[in-house]
């Protein structure tokens, strides 16, 4: 029996480089879209409805917490959306090297961050 082997693993013991952590962020936005499209569905469905439901809809998204919900979809769409691209750049044989992981996970956040400031602008 290997007693050297980690019984609980402390995953803030471990220094991530920085692509694993915008791959990390990637996948938690896609998960955050998923459950963002069930919120925007409702939206959808009750605007649908009718006059009131229409009317009802835009008194919520008149509200400080609906456009930070907006916001924050909006973001994670964004941001799924740039490093889905540095993805597809990489698929196809662009920045597979390691100073190219690098790079593209530096511009991933460049661009991500500017769209969400430009996003946040322009829903509140």
């Amino acid at each position: 029996m290997n007693d050297k082997r980690p019984v609980n693993l402390d995953l803030t013991q471990f220094d991530f480089p920085l692509p694993a952590l915008t791959s990390i962020v990637h996948r938690i936005t896609g998960v955050a879209l998923f459950v963002g499209v069930a919120f925007m569905m409702y939206a959808l469905e009750l605007s649908l409805s009718g006059e009131e439901g229409f009317k009802l809809i835009g008194e919520y998204l008149d509200s400080f917490l609906a456009k930070l919900i907006c916001w924050g979809i909006v973001s994670a769409l964004l941001y799924h959306l740039v490093a889905g691209c540095k993805h597809l750049l990489m698929d196809i044989g662009i920045g597979e090297t390691l100073e190219g992981g690098e790079l593209g996970a530096k511009a991933t956040i460049a661009i991500s961050s500017v769209l969400i400031v430009l996003a946040g602008v322009w829903i509140w």
